[in-house]
């Protein structure tokens, strides 16, 4: 009777994951709501909060990681409002905000689920998650696995939430510094006009890096194969 209870609140949390996912989706892209949710929108919103500036974006970019709002949107507003340096760090917060909350959710609403249908093949696989939680996590944040869904798919499997929370806060930091330093950079040389600073280092900097990032999941998989 006590497994049958669990079975059934299993479902209906899995019940509620999948409408909370197919909300978040039609909200972003095919809700009226869309077209406040553009960068210009999302910009002047967060310009309108003055010194909460900072606190509201960070709110915003942990709501868009939930809501499946691309990523790359959200990056490139929290650069260009408050610069390389400050953005990088905004943009950080928002990020790991965001993809705990989504974890969390992942979790609490789906793990019970997937661990009843594990099998015993794919439970050893959860099993190496679980142990080398940190190292996979970092791996795939490394290699620019899609970030909402992996938030989300991390909370269903055994890997416990620190090692994800590590794993992500150092997997996610290269990738955006790269964005936000090139981002934050072109943009302040936009506003001042004094186009001879696309000549400068930081630019050069800025785009080797941003081209560089590109090549790190390559990098990164010639490495695991020459182990």
């Amino acid at each position: 009777m006590q497994v049958d209870v669990k079975k059934k609140s299993a479902w209906v949390r899995l019940s509620i994951l999948v409408l909370f996912i197919a909300a978040a989706i039609y909200l972003v892209r095919f809700s009226p709501a869309q077209k406040y949710l553009t960068i210009e929108q999302l910009g002047q919103f967060i310009d309108a909060a003055g010194v909460w500036a900072p606190l509201v974006f960070v709110f915003v970019y942990a709501a868009g990681v939930c809501l499946f709002l691309p990523g790359t949107l959200l990056t490139a507003l929290g650069a260009a409002i408050f610069g390389p340096y400050w953005g990088f760090l905004y943009v950080w917060l928002g990020a790991m905000f965001g993809a705990s909350l989504a974890f969390v959710i992942g979790r609490y609403l789906g793990r019970d689920f997937a661990a009843s249908i594990v099998g015993s093949r794919l439970k050893r696989y959860d099993d190496a998650i679980g142990r080398n939680g940190f190292a996979t996590v970092l791996y795939l944040r490394l290699i620019y696995f899609p970030f909402t869904p992996m938030n989300f798919g991390m909370g269903l499997t055994k890997v416990r939430f620190w090692d994800y929370f590590a794993g992500t806060a150092l997997g996610i930091m290269v990738g955006t510094f790269i964005f936000t330093f090139f981002i934050g950079t072109i943009k302040e040389i936009w506003i001042s006009g004094r186009w001879e600073g696309l000549l400068s280092w930081n630019v050069f900097i800025s785009l080797a890096l941003f081209i560089f990032s590109f090549f790190i999941p390559k990098l990164l998989k010639m490495a695991r194969g020459s182990e």
